[in-house]
């Protein structure tokens, strides 16, 4: 193919359809960018210089690049003519493709522009603005102040993101040198006033000069590698303006180990300013770490009270409940909980792609297994349709607390708590039972009904017929018994799981539903597919009581002291995302229940378990999910003994083994890690996962320790570079332990 000579050498790009349609694309997509933005774009035209030889358009992801200046993007885009293809052989020597032109594209965050600059090779240089509305204009000095520092936010807050994930993205070190940093916290000093323009993370509602991403960053870029003094003596210089930063110096003095300035910074700062929640949260934060939970306790609540429309202000008091073992106030403090429409990172609308260029970068991939997919990239349905890796924001926040919740005091405690504290169906449809039977047979008589507000109205009715909506609080909601009931006309033979409250039921088995529904009043309700052609016995199938349905609305109900029996007086009504999410976590349970049912009956039996690859990653999540490190850790263990193309498992293993302390392990995995970064073209050695891991444990034994230990693996050449890069920025930036 004559195109192929075209690719880039060991860079990823894409191969457009039409010449130019990524830049049409980004332009009416500007609009769509709520916060960061997307990465950078870099398109180039590639020409042979040839008569009727059509030039060809190719663009790929990037961040890290300077991009303060034009002349240092120009830069970027002329070091990909070093990387294109050799020519094919002496006798076309001078008629191979050359770059013609590049474009590089990077968003604004602050100003909601996106600045390019257009370099012809050989040619000029042409830096301009286009706004969202697609018009150009002059790219003036702090328009470039605020693309450096744009650029600079996504290459940090991006660098280790698991759930951002782009074809043809090329991540580069953001900083190289001590002089780089320096012109970062430069650029960070001057526009901490404007943070709040490039938004927040999705568990905050409104960004704050103190809680938005380029605080996010300074924090992640310094703390990753325990260096707070850089980021303490940035927020004194800006402290002077901003008061509210106190509570970001008095966490970076309590992260430098110097806590009586920490507890004095934040005296002060309560004195000036008692109503920060942030400041209320580090000190929550301190008490808590000293085993102080009661004082802690009145400062979370004084938070809430601070800020009630903040999910983490809500989401402190629910932890602190959990820590002191009042779960019947940690379950109404969670069910409090403002919930926000989760917004995802920014990214560039997915085109048609003639061709994806994504060639090995470096030999370290060889010992990587194959992209291919095989039986280990295969999983029971059952298991790929849990709902709670679907969560987000602050709902998997949220989902997070409830799993640390059941796992202080079991499912059926927790159960028992939720009826305790929360209006049931059945209650409810006990009291509007006994509303008819009190107003049955009489005219004109009132009806009280609960709204889904948590409001109380009273109906006249005629004859005992309401002219209310009887279902205004029931519509949505489960059989009293927890199953549901298959629409008319549904084929019982089906294999189609029953969609309820909007979760799907989940089924560890192949029976079909016609069984299903035969057996929908039993605890389980499915049986354990069978391995190895083994069956469970009935004795080994675990009980999980299924919850049924609370009353779903906003609010608390009134007393009622005359009808004593169906009194609401101590209750409030559960809302329906937390009722959703305790469906969640049943099917959770179910499945982690059943599995680890099945693992003892194997065991008992001496017959080895099995698992496909991705099912082991699949359980190991579910059992971190749940809390189960241990059970977690064996099954990503097992999740490496299958030849399947994933990073999850050893970068799971990789916190777990930094956790323990163990050095050789760690290692291990992190040459592994290191691995499929640069298969994924990451080429930054901070901040990313890996040093964060490694800096954590060179606090303790040292540097010297750990380049001992990578030289005993004797690792090939190439293998051992890529690692010791790590510590080189650690000695070049002198990261806590580099010196021992």
């Amino acid at each position: 193919m004559a195109e192929a000579a075209a690719a880039f050498k060991n860079l990823p790009e894409i191969f457009e359809v039409e010449l130019g349609e990524s830049l049409t694309a980004r332009t009416e997509s500007l609009s769509t960018f709520r916060e960061l933005g997307p990465p950078d774009l870099v398109h180039v035209v590639k020409s042979t210089g040839r008569s009727g030889q059509r030039d060809i358009g190719t663009y790929h992801y990037v961040s890290g690049v300077d991009a303060s200046t034009s002349a240092s993007v120009a830069a970027y885009i002329n070091s990909l003519t070093y990387t294109m293809e050799d020519d094919a052989g002496w006798f076309s020597k001078g008629s191979g493709w050359k770059l013609r032109s590049g474009c590089y594209c990077c968003f604004n965050a602050f100003s909601r522009v996106d600045v390019r600059v257009d370099v012809k090779i050989p040619g000029g240089v042409n830096p301009y603005v286009v706004d969202l509305r697609g018009e150009r204009h002059e790219a003036t000095p702090e328009i470039w102040l605020e693309t450096y520092l744009s650029g600079m936010l996504r290459a940090i807050l991006y660098s280790d993101d698991p759930n951002y994930w782009l074809d043809a993205y090329r991540k580069l070190d953001p900083v190289r040198a001590p002089d780089e940093e320096q012109k970062f916290l430069r650029a960070a000093e001057q526009l901490f006033s404007k943070g709040w323009q490039v938004g927040s993370d999705p568990e905050i509602q409104v960004a704050t000069v103190v809680s938005n991403h380029l605080t996010n960053a300074i924090m992640k870029y310094f703390g990753d590698s325990g260096r707070y003094q850089h980021a303490a003596n940035l927020f004194e210089k800006v402290i002077v303006k901003e008061p509210e930063v106190s509570s970001l110096l008095a966490k970076s003095y309590i992260g430098m180990h110097q806590e009586v300035r920490a507890v004095q910074i934040m005296a002060t700062a309560m004195k000036q300013n008692p109503q920060s929640y942030t400041l209320l949260h580090v000190q929550c934060d301190f008490l808590k770490s000293k085993g102080n939970f009661e004082w802690a306790l009145k400062l979370a609540r004084q938070a809430v009270n601070c800020a009630p429309s903040e999910f983490v202000t809500w989401e402190k008091l629910t932890d602190l409940y959990i820590e002191m073992g009042q779960y019947e106030n940690a379950l109404l403090t969670l069910n409090s909980c403002p919930m926000f429409t989760y917004n995802g990172r920014d990214a560039h609308r997915t085109l048609p792609a003639a061709r994806i260029h994504l060639p090995p970068n470096g030999t370290i991939v060889d010992i990587l297994p194959e992209r291919t997919k095989t039986e280990n990239d295969e999983a029971d349905p059952a298991l790929l349709r849990l709902p709670a890796p679907g969560l987000r924001g602050t709902w998997a926040r949220a989902y997070s607390l409830l799993t640390r919740l059941v796992s202080k005091i079991g499912w059926d405690e927790l159960l028992k708590t939720r009826s305790a504290v929360f209006v049931m169906e059945e209650e409810y449809r006990a009291q509007k039972a006994h509303a008819e039977a009190t107003t049955n047979g009489t005219d004109d008589a009132s009806t009280t009904v609960i709204h889904e507000d948590g409001s109380v109205t009273t109906s006249k009715t005629k004859n005992g017929e309401s002219a209310a909506d009887d279902n205004a609080s029931t519509k949505g909601v489960r059989s009293a018994a927890g199953t549901p009931v298959p629409p008319a006309g549904t084929d019982p033979d089906a294999d189609v799981d029953a969609i309820t409250n909007g979760l799907p039921t989940i089924r560890i088995s192949t029976e079909s539903n016609r069984e299903r529904v035969k057996k929908e009043t039993e605890v389980n309700g499915s049986e354990i597919e069978p391995v190895e052609e083994e069956e469970i016995t009935e004795s080994a199938k675990p009980a999980l009581e299924k919850p049924t349905s609370a009353e779903l609305a906003d609010g608390e109900t009134p007393s009622n002291p005359s009808q004593e029996a169906f009194s609401f007086s101590n209750k409030r009504l559960c809302e329906r995302w937390l009722d959703n999410l305790f469906m969640v976590l049943y099917e959770d349970l179910r499945v982690w229940t059943i599995f680890r049912a099945e693992v003892a009956h194997f065991k008992t039996q001496h017959v080895a378990y099995r698992k496909t690859g991705l099912e082991w990653e699949i359980l190991g999540d579910l059992g971190a999910r749940l809390h189960h490190k241990e059970e977690a850790k064996e099954a990503y263990q097992r999740c490496l003994d299958a030849t399947r193309y994933s990073h999850k498992p050893w970068s799971k293993l990789l916190d777990v083994y930094t956790e323990e302390g163990d050095i050789q392990r760690t290692l291990q995995v992190a040459v592994r890690c290191a691995a499929y970064l640069t298969a994924e073209y990451g080429e930054l050695a901070y901040p990313t996962q890996m040093a964060r891991c490694l800096y954590k444990l060179g606090e303790i034994h040292g540097h010297q320790k750990l380049s001992y230990s990578l030289l005993s693996m004797n690792l090939p050449p190439e293998v051992q570079k890529i690692m010791e890069e790590y510590l080189m920025y650690a000695r070049v930036f002198k990261v806590e332990g580099w010196d021992f």
